[in-house]
């Protein structure tokens, strides 16, 4: 997009409204922060592509797959938790969970999510391995562009390519595993036997995986992601962040004229000003430049810069997790302070713990019975030829077991002698009707409440619907109306 202007005597001048571009070649390192972010790495990919094929036992007609998300029977298991879709309460309470770590992590560690843990970061790192084990570090790679084409050239393009699509192809497929029986599955895929909606995703996944990892890379951090925008509104001058010391790197020189300035009594800074920290970095940033949008805090600039001072005997850490606040108090001549334990660390924390605690009590006290009552509405109430008053009422009881269960259905609070029937219930227990509901269903029966002539009817009287399991003794109730004239 160019904007033209033009100046005295009639030039035009054409200025870019935008930074072209510039493809980023990060160089290899080794160190602390890479060796953290290989483990990482391995753990969080192996996670996800193992993950679906671990199995565990629930018992007999039960899926034995650890973690399944299963659509057609509407239930989401984890090992040996059951949520169903009546529970949708605890997938809110695991995204508030989520939000506020992340918002611990960043006031404890900044930008750590997006360095070491962001699905990008991983799978970038990934394809930037595949990369450098195809065409070489980063001087070969730009060599490599840069030359014209040729066998080598083409075949190392075309096998690099080929081993990200693998990557990307088994990434969407994976996640299509988690949605059904993976061995089943996987060997419907391979036969064609597989559903069009698991080919369809496979096929999105593979293209979003493919272009994202391998070709937007940073530029999904720097213009399409939010969260740097929302973290930059979050964090506060106590979080640990990669920071350049320039109480120690300035004034950068060279080593032999650091060396004179120091030795002649002069002030010297560590930093020679090698571009190591900006050549490793992912996203292209010069962290010498200050905090920056682009900083994804991956540390990879840390672990450069001490190799580089391990070469001119030089101490680590002129690039560390720190502090604005220390690295003005080390000007100064004060000691550091860090203050892990604060106020905002406090309250996340403390959150953090109280919805923890809500969603374990929740669910280790949470019913395997449900009952919902729905009240006739046209008419509300019938007045029979006997003179007896009839409400009408839809009953739906909700068996969550694996095994058929009989309920009692009982009614407290109606009219005197008021009479319970339920249609197709031919079982009764102390007059009141037995309902069965099969293995992890939903049964839905039309019951009538028929008070006597003579019995003494509210216009509106509350009531309780319960029904109780047989054996267990397991109750659910329900809160409805007796209507009368």
């Amino acid at each position: 997009m160019k904007a033209e202007t033009v100046a005295g005597g009639g030039a035009v001048h054409e200025d870019s409204l935008y930074a072209e571009h510039k493809k980023i070649y990060p160089a290899a390192v080794q160190g602390l922060f890479r060796r953290i972010k290989w483990g990482l790495l391995i753990a969080c990919l192996g996670v996800y592509y193992l993950l679906p094929f671990v199995r565990w036992n629930r018992g007999p007609d039960a899926p034995s797959q650890a973690v399944l998300i299963d659509f057609p029977n509407r239930r989401f298991y984890f090992f040996f938790i059951e949520i169903w879709p009546q529970e949708v309460y605890y997938i809110t309470g695991l995204l508030i969970l989520a939000a506020l770590t992340l918002f611990l992590m960043n006031a404890v560690a900044g930008r750590v999510w997006c360095g070491y843990l962001c699905p990008q970061t991983v799978w970038t790192d990934l394809f930037l391995a595949v990369e450098r084990l195809v065409e070489g570090d980063r001087r070969d790679r730009m060599k490599l562009d840069q030359a014209p084409w040729s066998a080598v050239k083409f075949g190392r393009k075309v096998l690099k390519h080929a081993l990200w699509l693998g990557i990307a192809w088994w990434t969407g497929g994976a996640w299509v595993l988690y949605f059904s029986d993976a061995p089943t599955l996987v060997r419907d895929l391979l036969f064609f036997d597989a559903p069009l909606v698991a080919y369809i995703w496979i096929g999105i996944l593979t293209f979003t995986t493919y272009i994202l990892a391998g070709f937007a890379r940073e530029q999904v951090c720097i213009y399409m992601c939010p969260w740097p925008r929302i973290q930059a509104a979050l964090t506060d001058e106590w979080a640990l962040n990669v920071s350049y010391r320039v109480d120690r790197g300035e004034p950068r020189t060279s080593v032999k004229a650091a060396e004179r300035l120091r030795a002649a009594g002069q002030d010297a800074g560590d930093c020679i000003d090698c571009q190591q920290c900006v050549v490793v970095c992912p996203t292209g940033t010069d962290i010498r430049l200050g905090p920056q949008l682009s900083c994804i805090q991956c540390g990879l600039c840390i672990d450069a810069c001490n190799n580089i001072m391990d070469k001119i005997n030089r101490p680590h850490g002129l690039i560390a997790y720190d502090t604005d606040i220390n690295i003005d108090r080390r000007e100064h001549g004060k000691p550091e302070i860090y203050k892990f334990v604060r106020p905002r660390t406090i309250l996340y924390v403390a959150v953090i713990s109280i919805v923890i605690g809500i969603m374990t009590f929740v669910f280790t006290t949470r019913a395997t019975l449900g009952v919902n009552v729905l009240h006739d509405r046209s008419p509300v109430y019938v007045v029979n030829s006997d003179g007896s008053i009839r409400n009408g009422y839809t009953i739906r009881i909700l068996n969550k077991h694996r095994e058929a269960r009989d309920f009692v259905l009982s009614v407290t609070g109606a009219p005197e002698r008021t009479r319970i029937e339920a249609v197709g219930a031919t079982r009764k227990q102390d007059g009141n009707p037995i309902i069965e509901v099969g293995p992890d269903q939903s049964q839905e029966v039309r019951v009538n409440l028929i008070a006597p002539r003579d019995a003494k009817v509210d216009t509106t009287a509350p009531i309780h619907v319960t029904v109780t399991e047989t054996r267990g003794g397991e109750k659910a109730s329900a809160k409805d109306f007796f209507k009368g004239p």
